[in-house]
C-alpha cells in the first residue's frame, strides 16, 4: 500500500489547485478538501441502510474495493467509481456525484489519523490508497442488489 502521501497526491490531482490543496491538507489533516467529481472519479451515494451492507459484500468479493466515504452519521456511503459512471447510472435510490458536482474529502489518513471522525463526519470507510484503486460500477450493482436481498430476508420480507 503506498500509504497516505501518495494517496494524498492522487486525490489533489483531481483538485483545480493540486498543490494548493496538498499542502491545505498538511496544514490542517483534520480538515476536509473540496474537490470535483468527474474528472479523476464519480461517486455513487448509497442510503445507510444500504451502504454498509453493500460495502460488506463487496469486501468479501474484492481484496481491496476502492474507497469509500461515510457521511453525516453514516446517513450515506460513496463509492468511488470511474469517471463517467454518474451520467450512465440508471439505479434508483442512488444519488451520484460526477461532472459538475463537488464531494467534501477529508485528509485520507495513514495511522495517525484513522477515524477521521473530527472532519465534519465525513470520514473514509475504505480510504484511498494512492494506485487509483476505484470500485467497478458492475460489481457494485451486484452487491447492491445482493445486500438488498439479505436486508429483506432480515425485514421478515423473503
Amino acid at each position: 500500500m503506498p500509504g497516505a502521501k501518495t494517496a494524498v497526491a492522487w486525490l489533489a490531482s483531481a483538485a483545480p489547485d493540486p498543490e494548493s490543496c496538498r499542502r491545505e491538507w498538511e496544514r490542517n489533516p483534520l480538515g476536509v478538501a473540496l474537490l470535483p467529481a468527474g474528472k479523476a472519479w464519480d461517486v455513487l451515494i448509497l442510503p445507510g441502510r444500504l451502504g454498509r451492507p453493500t460495502l460488506d459484500v463487496l469486501s468479501r468479493v474484492l481484496d481491496q474495493p476502492g474507497p469509500v466515504l461515510a457521511g453525516v452519521g453514516d446517513a450515506r456511503t460513496g463509492f468511488l467509481v470511474p469517471a463517467g459512471t454518474a451520467s450512465r447510472w440508471l439505479g434508483t435510490g442512488v444519488r451520484t456525484a460526477g461532472l459538475g458536482t463537488w464531494i467534501v474529502v477529508p485528509y485520507p489518513g495513514g495511522p495517525a489519523y484513522p477515524a477521521r471522525r473530527s472532519s465534519g463526519g465525513v470520514r473514509w470507510l475504505i480510504p484511498p490508497d494512492g494506485t487509483g484503486t476505484l470500485t467497478d460500477p458492475s460489481l457494485l450493482e451486484l452487491a447492491m442488489h445482493e445486500a438488498a436481498a439479505i436486508l429483506a430476508v432480515e425485514d421478515g420480507g423473503g
